[in-house]
């Protein structure tokens, strides 16, 4: 497991000094999926209806670079990857999801949890980040941009939402990824 230490590119405030880190364990099972849930139910994170069980959300994401935000001890955000493809050429290729429970917004927490996540990504090797972002979650695009994320596309109505505020709409969604400085040049 990637260790996890301070982010040059992170913001300091009073909200962050209470902030720390740590990898991502099977006891953080409750908490994960209870912010992954919140994320689903605002219907502007994912196509996604309900969130999986652990066993399925473990699978889903690589065992490296997966980070958890605790704020005050309470885990208040994740990051972590999910394999771009099973083929050796893209070992270095990987899909971010980044989530905040909506009491820790505004607090600094997604930019600290990003730049820890770019960080240890390049650590292991990753030489390309990318993300899926619904066209109209502005913070989302936001906090990538931040990061060197750059937009490589639109998918126009690639899908409709089964579930939230927005059921039954289409919606777009804008490709985003960032090609690391150091790894794979």
């Amino acid at each position: 497991m990637t260790s996890i230490s301070p982010s040059p590119n992170s913001p300091s405030s009073s909200a962050s000094t209470n902030l720390t880190f740590r990898p991502i364990g099977p006891n953080d099972a409750a908490a994960i999926l209870q912010i992954y849930q919140e994320g689903i139910d605002t219907g502007n994170a994912t196509f996604t209806a309900q969130a999986p069980d652990w066993t399925g959300w473990d699978q889903g994401h690589l065992q490296s670079c997966r980070i958890a935000a605790l704020l005050s001890g309470e885990i208040v955000g994740w990051a972590a990857l999910s394999a771009y493809s099973s083929r050796d050429v893209y070992r270095g290729v990987a899909e971010l999801s980044i989530y905040i429970t909506s009491s820790a917004k505004g607090q600094h927490v997604g930019s600290q949890l990003m730049g820890r996540l770019v960080e240890a990504s390049e650590q292991e090797g990753f030489w390309t980040l990318q993300a899926g972002i619904f066209t109209d979650n502005a913070a989302s695009i936001r906090l990538h941009e931040k990061f060197g994320f750059r937009c490589v596309g639109v998918r126009e109505k690639i899908a409709k939402m089964s579930n939230g505020p927005q059921k039954g709409c289409w919606r777009d969604v804008a490709l985003y990824e960032r090609r690391s400085s150091t790894i794979g040049q």
